[in-house]
């Protein structure tokens, strides 16, 4: 019988080959399976075939007693029922003791979207000329500009780059999209690659477009603090994150009157519902401008 931790990685490259899944997934899973084998073994239970209904929901509970977010209930039940779900398949075990888990109800939140005024602040109060500020500028320049994610951004290559078509190209496990960026954009760009990502790279070479102040790839984490930095810079009090300057450019894409499919298409969306989101965000948007301005 094989023991529960190459039972991971089994899953882990049936899914990575079967669905194409992203390394940032692959982790998720691992972390969320890891957190239940730890608890499943000091309950007693090492061997799979031990694991029941009752050990998992008893799992559930101790995550809802430990004050646990939805979301990250959710997210751990769904690698549950991933796992047994292959197991099962497999005929590796019987009966999936995933499979009856019911997730929490998840509390919708609308995402934050930075007004115009508040993108142009956050860009703006970048504008030191050493080689981080002005590789910082480019990054978040080309974020808003393209509305690309952040692990689109931060491993992007050179040759994802068109500086003369003005585009970037960003592949996921489905297809490749180009998108194009402003005169703005390209600006940044172009003052990067003249001179700072080399003063970056100190001597070594990359693939990357983006470099950390060690001339290496850049992380999530890197991308995280550069945002939250600047935004506290700029005098933003909306919590932002990466993501906040992906909903602000579709929203502002809405609001100036671009058509939904052009922008889902840019954005990389599968079902355009998903963009669909953004035209109700940019109504928001327009009702709350009218409270604040109009006088009667």
């Amino acid at each position: 019988m094989l023991n529960l931790e190459e039972l991971f990685k089994k899953f882990i490259g049936f899914i990575h080959v079967t669905k194409g899944t992203s390394t940032n997934t692959e982790v998720s899973y691992l972390r969320d399976l890891h957190q239940m084998q730890m608890y499943l073994a000091a309950s007693g239970v090492k061997d799979v075939d031990g694991i029941t209904k009752e050990h998992l929901s008893n799992y559930v509970a101790s995550l809802t007693s430990a004050g646990k977010k939805a979301t990250t209930i959710s997210r751990s039940i769904a690698s549950m029922k991933a796992f047994f779900a292959y197991l099962t398949a497999k005929k590796i075990i019987e009966k999936n003791p995933a499979e009856s888990l019911k997730t929490p109800k998840i509390e919708k939140k609308e995402p934050t979207i930075l007004s115009k005024e508040e993108v142009v602040r956050l860009i703006e109060c970048v504008d030191k000329d050493t080689p981080k500020e002005i590789r910082d500028r480019a990054m978040l320049e080309l974020m808003y500009a393209t509305g690309m994610r952040v692990t689109e951004l931060i491993s992007m290559k050179m040759s994802d780059l068109s500086m003369v078509g003005e585009y970037v190209e960003c592949t996921d496990s489905k297809k490749t999209r180009q998108i194009p960026f402003g005169n703005a954009c390209k600006k940044a760009l172009e003052k990067y690659l003249s001179g700072a990502r080399e003063e970056l790279l100190e001597g070594k070479t990359s693939e990357y477009l983006f470099v950390n102040c060690s001339g290496d790839e850049m992380s999530r984490q890197g991308f995280w603090k550069i945002i939250k930095t600047y935004g506290k810079r700029a005098g933003i009090t909306s919590e932002i994150t990466p993501h906040t300057l992906r909903h602000s450019f579709a929203t502002h894409l809405v609001s100036g009157g671009a058509d939904l499919k052009d922008i889902q298409e840019m954005l990389g969306h599968s079902d355009i519902s998903t963009t669909q989101m953004y035209a109700k965000l940019s109504k928001n948007s327009v009702r709350d401008s009218y409270k604040k301005a109009f006088p009667r």
